[in-house]
């Protein structure tokens, strides 16, 4: 398995991801990831800034957004965020459905938290929707802490997390 930085010829299959997740939540009664998000303008900007990536076996079986920057729906928050630092953010984590529970999403986390310690950034932050039982237990297991709720575009509530990144010794 690779991971590798995706590029525009990616985009029908990463498309058929975002697909099948949104089919996933709407079962799932998770009001999630509707109404035509993400797009393929949204995934085609997150390519050109160089901040999505794949994961790939025989064909891409997982993708997500990450970058070090500061999320401005991160700034205000009904909690508290466990460090002040610089930080990571995952956003449009992605599993095909054949994948689930063969643990490919943690390889994306993995290789975000390594990132991380490669650029001497002290934690890595995402949001879900309440809903998003699935994602919230992944991120559980995953040493996330529930930190409190943003609001996207600040409108719509989500629950933040954030891990703190291990210091490679």
């Amino acid at each position: 398995m690779k991971i590798r930085k995706a590029n525009r010829s990616d985009l029908s299959d990463i498309m058929l991801l975002v697909r099948q997740a949104q089919v996933y939540l709407k079962e799932h009664h998770v009001n999630q990831w509707q109404n035509q998000y993400p797009n393929e303008e949204i995934i085609l900007q997150d390519i050109d800034k160089k901040c999505f990536y794949v994961l790939e076996e025989k064909h891409l079986i997982g993708c997500m957004y990450f970058a070090v920057e500061n999320d401005p729906n991160y700034e205000k928050i009904d909690g508290n965020w466990i460090t002040e630092d610089s930080y990571g953010v995952i956003h449009r984590i992605i599993i095909d459905s054949q994948e689930k529970g063969k643990g490919r999403a943690k390889l994306l986390l993995d290789e975000a938290e390594h990132m991380c310690q490669e650029n001497n950034v002290t934690s890595i932050r995402i949001d879900t929707h309440e809903d998003n039982l699935s994602m919230r237990r992944f991120l559980k297991k995953n040493s996330f802490v529930e930190c409190g709720i943003i609001l996207i575009d600040g409108i719509s509530p989500r629950i933040a997390y954030e891990k703190k990144v291990q210091n490679r010794s």
